[in-house]
């Protein structure tokens, strides 16, 4: 693979991102962690998953400058439902995902964050939807996710500024679970993940189905218009400003159109 690394040990599979420098979730790094769900479902010896960051984040975000190679709305829509269906895949996985988060979780980071099971973070880990600096939308149904954990008043806080929030803040707001020193977060994640590898498979796997239950039918009407605002918002002249703002690295100026 080319930017994860996978291994398992003692019934818990460890899934790195390994995509320097930012570890951004581009169309080829989401097809592999498909492959990889794929070899790790079957796999009895297999009964929880930690995923974590190479280098300095857990993920920076997107590919913004992926984006710039999609040409339409219908391109940019069927992009956000390729990422909708496989995070939803993962929060109905049979078997406990644990996201150990350092760094950074930006964007696309955060949306993949929310669709695993259970958060631990550093406590100066920063957690947010910055899209709107860029002129766009989540795109991973992280419009959905985000308010069920933090409260429509948060995430609308949030998603306005484009600011994160910190790891301890995150645990206070309901988005993350404890928060550790950066040094011991996969350490923790790992305890954690022993801990639940002693559990049935079998009752493990009917929990996470009874937990599934909590996503109501309004949630996935909520990610089909997202994915149809994701590309409508994305050929505006403002959504080009601010992707390409973004790859300048300067500040956008947005008119409205």
């Amino acid at each position: 693979m080319e930017y994860l690394k996978w291994s398992y040990q003692d019934n818990i599979a460890t899934i790195t991102i390994d995509r320097p420098p930012a570890n951004a979730l581009s169309s080829g790094l989401l097809r592999e962690l498909a492959a990889v769900l794929d070899e790790v479902e079957p796999n009895r010896e297999i009964r929880v998953i930690v995923i974590h960051g190479e280098g300095r984040f857990f993920s920076a975000g997107a590919d913004i400058k992926e984006f710039t190679t999609v040409s339409s709305s219908e391109g940019f829509s069927n992009l956000g439902k390729f990422g909708q269906d496989l995070f939803d895949r993962m929060e109905k996985f049979p078997k406990p995902i644990i996201a150990a988060i350092h760094g950074a979780a930006l964007g696309g980071g955060l949306e993949l964050a929310m669709a695993c099971h259970i958060r631990y973070v550093s406590e100066t880990a920063k957690l947010g939807l910055p899209e709107l600096q860029l002129g766009l939308i989540p795109g991973f149904a992280g419009s959905q996710r985000l308010p069920k954990y933090v409260g429509v008043a948060r995430a609308a806080e949030m998603l306005f500024t484009s600011e994160p929030i910190t790891g301890v803040e995150a645990v206070q707001f309901g988005l993350a679970n404890r928060a550790f020193p950066e040094t011991e977060v996969v350490e923790q994640a790992y305890k954690l993940a022993g801990k639940i590898a002693k559990k049935s498979p079998g009752a493990l796997k009917a929990t996470i189905e009874l937990l599934d239950y909590a996503k109501t039918d309004e949630f996935y009407e909520g990610s089909k218009r997202e994915a149809q605002l994701f590309g409508e918002v994305f050929v505006s002249k403002d959504g080009k400003e601010g992707i390409q703002a973004f790859i300048e690295k300067r500040e956008p100026h947005f008119k409205g159109e």
